[in-house]
Order: structure tokens, then sequence, then C-alpha cells
């Protein structure tokens, strides 16, 4: 596999990815940026790629543990060396594991937090890529979007959140996986700019809570002029959290 070394968090944090296939864009960040962790808890990070949302995540909070579950070996392996790289072995890992046979050191209800960015696309409604790694990353495959919201719901501790990133087009459907799993339910709906329809949306929710869905103004992520608003700049290049 040929690589590149990358940056992100304007320098803070350096990635190695493929150069073709899947590459990391912004929405990893957001996921990061969305997770409400305090020091010394726990999160997974569901379908963890090269590691990016978890890098972008230790470094907004210092005392924290991470597991990476990533199905796919050449990036498992390229999420650990970027962990190396980092100088975040001590609390951060990944492991190589298919989330419908996920390994036994994977414990079920003991995460405050689970996070995931699942494949975006429905296998029947999609053309694969030609390039194997970026067809899984970007597609579903054996795991359907139900099994990802099910795993995740299974993973987290009672009143643990689970994050997810993912099209907006999709979201009455992960609505209606996450109803009677998860309550406290937040839309949070990134506008990529003015006038524009959202094309990502960010959906919380907690394990075994009751409280109603709210649908967030989200945030505006390109001015009129097209530039970073100040909100997203303080989270793509200083990697701040996201008040949901």
């Amino acid at each position: 596999m040929i690589t590149t070394t990358d940056t992100l968090l304007n320098g803070c944090v350096i990635l190695e990815q493929p150069k073709e296939g899947y590459r990391v864009a912004i929405d990893p960040i957001f996921l990061a940026a969305a997770i409400p962790a305090k020091n010394s808890e726990s999160i997974l990070d569901v379908g963890t790629g090269v590691g990016a949302a978890m890098l972008c995540l230790a470094k907004r909070l210092k005392d924290i543990q991470i597991l990476g579950l990533e199905m796919q070996r050449e990036l498992a392996s390229l999420a650990s060396k970027n962990i190396r790289v980092n100088h975040h072995q001590d609390y951060l890992e990944v492991i190589n594991g298919n989330l419908l046979r996920f390994p036994p050191r994977i414990a079920a209800g003991s995460y405050h937090h689970v996070m995931a960015n699942p494949p975006y696309h429905e296998l029947a409604k999609t053309t694969l890529s030609k390039i194997p790694s970026k067809g899984l990353s970007n597609t579903e495959s054996e795991a359907t979007l139900a099994d990802w919201v099910n795993f995740c719901h299974l993973m987290a501790r009672p009143k643990g959140t689970v994050t997810f990133i993912h099209r907006a087009d999709r979201l009455d459907t992960l609505l209606a996986l996450m109803n009677g799993k998860m309550g406290d339910i937040i839309v949070f709906p990134l506008w990529p700019g003015l006038g524009k329809d959202a094309k990502r949306v960010i959906i919380q929710g907690r394990k075994n809570t009751f409280g109603p869905t709210r649908l967030s103004q989200g945030l505006l992520i390109h001015d009129q002029d097209n530039r970073l608003t100040q909100d997203a700049d303080d989270i793509l290049r200083h990697g701040l959290g996201l008040t949901l």
C-alpha cells in the first residue's frame, strides 16, 4: 500500500493514510469534537480507520482511554502506527476485528462514550469503488447500518452516549434504528454554507434514557465568502470541542 503522511488540527496530529482509497476529510474531526467526554472516561471508536477521530479527541482530552475497532487489517495497522507517531500509545489502542464478530476483550456495556462514522452508502444503492479499501469504508457490506447502531448501543454503558456522523438523507433511518434504544437524542446539522442544505448530521443519544429528541441549530461551516466560520475554524484547526 502506498501512503502519504498528512496532518490534522493545524499540524498537531500526524496522520499516515493510503494515497488511494478512503482519505480522511472533516467528518472524523467533527465527530471527535462532538464527544462529551471527561478526563479518565473510556471511549470506543467503531470503524476507526487510520485513527483520525481518536487522535483528534486525544488532542483535546489528555487523560482518556480510547479503543478503536477496525475491520480492515491494513488500516488498523496504520492507525496503530499513527498512535505511536503521535505518542499516544499509553492510552490509545486499535484492534483489528469485525463488529459482527467482535473480539472478546471488547466488553459490552463498558464504555462511557461510543463514536462511529459508519459507511454512508447502502450496498444495493451504489456502485462499489474499484479500490477495495475505499469500497469497504464508504459502502455497507456484511454489516448494515442497523448492525452498527445495535453494536454501538450494546457497547455503551447505561446513560452513556452514542454518537454518529452520517449523511443527512439517511437521518430518518438512523432515528428509526435508535428509537427505543436511546433517548435525549440530539440532531445537529452541519451546514456547508449560507442557504445550502446540510449534507452531514451529527446524531447523539444516551443509552437507557427517555428524554425527547431535539433538533439543534447546528453549525455553519463556511460564511458568505466561503471562508471557515470562527466556530468551524476552532474545531477544524484548533481541536476545540463542540456543544450540541
